[in-house]
């Protein structure tokens, strides 16, 4: 399907002026010309009522936001909608308090919850490993504290970082995640899902990457200092975190962060912000809906949330 999204400002508050436009854009996105029904996959419908399809072949209805983010939303598609154009018109990201300012949301709750159920939409489920040589290395994310420093040091959050080296072109894409700690079985399980097998790796001599080639990648050692790529990306990661969010994020909402800052990096080089608006939109149409009882509660803070980076 040809790639279809607004340009500029004015043409996206002129296409989506009205819920019926935003949700014929949806239907587009998430059907095309080809509807299957969620029940039976079915092909055939007709409509109904309220925009809803009915299956011929078990009498199923369904909308085009059942199963989505959007699910039983309360407000407007057309107010969702402008969420999205201003969370990826944002060159450095959008926090919750700026969303609710721009909206005019009546609660912090409200624009806090947007920003978690969008940013579970910023990976796509079926999202491709990277290829080619990648670099991996691990940063932490915390507080100074005083004792260890380093792998093992207590209070901090450890992140994967893996990098595309394009040498030519420079860096490729690059995926982030929270990690339990650096032990082999965690670096290995990172590696697994972010790294396709038979590749070409870079890492330290760390002892947690021992095992990567008996799990299928050809893997060199370089000295820490020289793995260049990983640390620029630590360093970027947590210039934005502190930039965007005062560095104040909470650990159980740490990958979601990792998530958002890996769409926007992927995406870098887009001449037109609104084909990140276009991918956030038809994200949002592949994941499961993020009810609010599935969402920890930032227990009445007006802060974004409290992990100090």
């Amino acid at each position: 399907m040809e790639e279809d999204y607004p340009k500029s400002l004015v043409e996206f508050e002129h296409r989506f002026a009205t819920d019926a436009a935003c949700l014929d854009y949806l239907e587009q996105l998430r059907w095309g010309d080809s509807f299957t029904c969620p029940r039976c996959g079915g092909n055939e419908f007709w409509h109904m009522e309220r925009q809803l399809r009915c299956c011929r072949a078990c009498r199923h209805q369904t909308s085009v936001t059942a199963g989505t983010i959007f699910h039983r939303a309360r407000k407007p598609l057309s107010l969702w909608f402008r969420a999205m154009w201003h969370i990826t018109n944002q060159k450095y990201g959008a926090n919750a308090m700026g969303l609710q300012r721009m909206l005019s949301l009546g609660s912090y709750q409200t624009a806090w919850e947007w920003l978690h159920k969008l940013r579970r939409a910023m990976v796509r489920p079926d999202r491709e490993t990277l290829s080619g040589i990648v670099h991996v290395d691990e940063t932490y994310i915390g507080g100074k504290k005083e004792g260890k420093r380093g792998r093992g040091a207590a209070g901090k959050a450890v992140v994967g970082i893996a990098v595309e080296d394009k040498e030519q072109s420079g860096i490729g894409r690059i995926r982030l995640a929270k990690l339990h700690d650096a032990s082999a079985s965690s670096l290995d399980d990172f590696l697994a899902r972010t790294v396709a097998h038979g590749n070409h790796i870079i890492t330290d001599d760390w002892s947690g990457y021992t095992h990567t080639e008996a799990a299928g990648y050809c893997r060199e050692v370089w000295a820490s200092d020289d793995l260049k790529l990983p640390h620029l990306i630590a360093a970027l990661l947590k210039r934005w975190l502190l930039g965007t969010y005062q560095g104040a994020v909470r650990g159980s909402h740490l990958d979601y962060y990792l998530d958002e800052y890996t769409f926007r990096f992927n995406r870098r080089t887009s001449h037109f912000r609104g084909k990140l608006f276009y991918r956030l939109t038809q994200q949002a149409l592949m994941v499961d809906p993020h009810p609010r009882s599935t969402l920890k509660a930032i227990n009445g803070s007006s802060q974004e949330d409290e992990f100090d980076v």
